[in-house]
């Protein structure tokens, strides 16, 4: 699937797009909640909830969660989620 250029806000990505791109970074979606994905790398762990509104990320069962809103590009989402906590 060809993603949308990486400036291009997440809210302009279609759904199955944004899944995918997740995949590709390696996560995982829960089978019982698909808004839900866990995403597993050598040093650190995290939990992603794709809301309404944003996309939250919980590291490592951290109990406080960043949330980063759907306006914000894929790349400063990316940057923010993927670099670990």
């Amino acid at each position: 699937m060809n993603l949308p250029p990486a400036t291009t806000p997440l809210y302009n990505h279609p759904l199955p797009t944004i899944e995918a791109w997740l995949r590709e970074k390696g996560c995982v979606q829960d089978e019982q909640d698909p808004t839900r994905w866990s995403v597993v790398y050598d040093d650190w762990q995290a939990e992603i909830f794709m809301d309404i509104e944003e996309i939250r990320v919980r590291y490592g069962g951290a109990s406080s969660a960043r949330a980063f809103p759907y306006s914000l590009s894929r790349r400063d989402v990316e940057d923010a989620i993927f670099t670990g906590p």
